[in-house]
């Protein structure tokens, strides 16, 4: 049986007792019985303050959606907000304790924010003199394959801080090590680690109950077409938020969707059908609006290359149709939302075309795969 980092008590009650702790933390904070870290913490040690990422720290919050600081209306502790005002705790929210904890599921994809949330909460801790502690988690799409291209740090965002690919293959605890080390960061960082837990499994192999990172990733299985289909967050399709299969499916009222499906099928790509179908989101991109979609069904998520995948897709709609577009920067002065996925400007240019970059995929795979080795605390 795997115990996770936060089931592990016998390597942190001695590190942390007499400690003044922060903990930043959301619902999947949870043990194998799903009783939160909150609690666990706050029964066991001398908790003083909680850290809310996206979402909130009971993933009450939509995403993209400022969150503000308040009461834990359980603990009666301050809640301060790292995905409003602050997307890093200040001075002032760190000095009245000693260390700051972090227990959040991530999903394995570089864009996700809660890594972003830790790393930026590592640089404070450096910066304030605080001890950094992560209690581990499984990677739920496993902590051997790595997919995707490099981040060029002309791209930083909060969708991508450090250059990693988009599937990284380590365990957040790992990542946070990695971070520390190869990236310079240089907090005083312990990780906890999870016992039992090997490299190959994926999140159904492990055995613990599934808490939906964030209200778009309801099963295991999400964690993998969020992999191939998050980069539509940059362009004119949904990608099926507003949808009972957000990231598996997604879709326009424009898309030719039978035939795009019948082009992706006859690529016969590994671990992975495609399906014309139709939804209707109640919220998001064409809302309320009927959209033809493609389906993602995953038949072998051992093989399934979400990236390559995602990539081909989206360059076949981009050429099919003329009403495809991606969409504006955000905020003024930044590069599109494309671009910060991506982690470059070369898909909207294309710089390169679909063969170059997935040839420049798997040598940016291959180069962090080689370098990742040396923070594995996994077989």
């Amino acid at each position: 049986m795997i115990l996770l980092g936060i089931e592990n008590k016998d390597s942190y009650l001695n590190l942390l007792s007499g400690k003044r702790l922060g903990l930043i933390t959301n619902p999947t904070g949870v043990d194998r019985q799903l009783n939160t870290a909150i609690d666990i913490i706050h029964e066991t040690l001398d908790l003083r303050v909680l850290f809310g990422p996206e979402h909130g720290v009971r993933g009450d919050q939509e995403a993209g959606v400022h969150v503000n600081d308040q009461k834990d209306s359980k603990t009666g502790l301050t809640v301060y907000s790292l995905y409003g005002a602050n997307r890093a705790p200040s001075e002032a929210m760190l000095q009245d304790i000693d260390a700051l904890l972090f227990d959040i599921q991530d999903v394995g994809a570089r864009f996700y924010t809660y890594l972003w949330t830790m790393v930026y909460a590592m640089e404070a801790c450096k910066k304030y003199g605080k001890m950094f502690v992560v209690f581990d988690r499984p990677n739920p799409v496993g902590a051997l394959s790595v997919e995707g291209w490099m981040l060029d740090l002309d791209f930083r965002s909060f969708v991508g801080y450090l250059p990693i690919p988009q599937r990284y293959g380590l365990t957040i605890g790992e990542l946070a090590m990695m971070a520390n080390d190869a990236y310079g960061i240089g907090c005083d960082l312990v990780v906890i680690p999870m016992k039992g837990y090997q490299r190959l499994m994926h999140y159904r192999d492990t055995g613990i109950p599934w808490i939906l990172p964030s209200p778009n990733i309801p099963t295991p299985e999400t964690t993998y077409t969020y992999l191939a289909t998050c980069l539509f967050e940059g362009t004119n399709l949904s990608e099926g938020r507003g949808t009972t299969k957000p990231f598996s499916m997604i879709g326009a009222p424009w898309l030719n969707a039978v035939e795009i499906a019948g082009i992706m099928s006859k690529r016969h790509l590994d671990g992975v059908l495609f399906r014309a179908g139709s939804f209707m989101p109640f919220q998001s991109k064409h809302q309320g609006v009927l959209c033809h979609a493609i389906e993602l069904i995953l038949t072998d998520i051992h093989t399934f290359k979400p990236i390559e995948t995602g990539l081909i897709l989206l360059d076949e709609i981009r050429n099919m149709h003329p009403e495809f577009s991606f969409l504006p920067p955000y905020k003024e002065g930044r590069p599109p939302m494309i671009d910060l996925l991506t982690g470059s400007s070369d898909v909207r240019l294309k710089q390169k075309d679909l063969s170059e970059m997935l040839l420049m995929m798997r040598d940016h795979s291959k180069r962090f795969s080689d370098m990742k080795l040396r923070y594995h605390l996994y077989e």
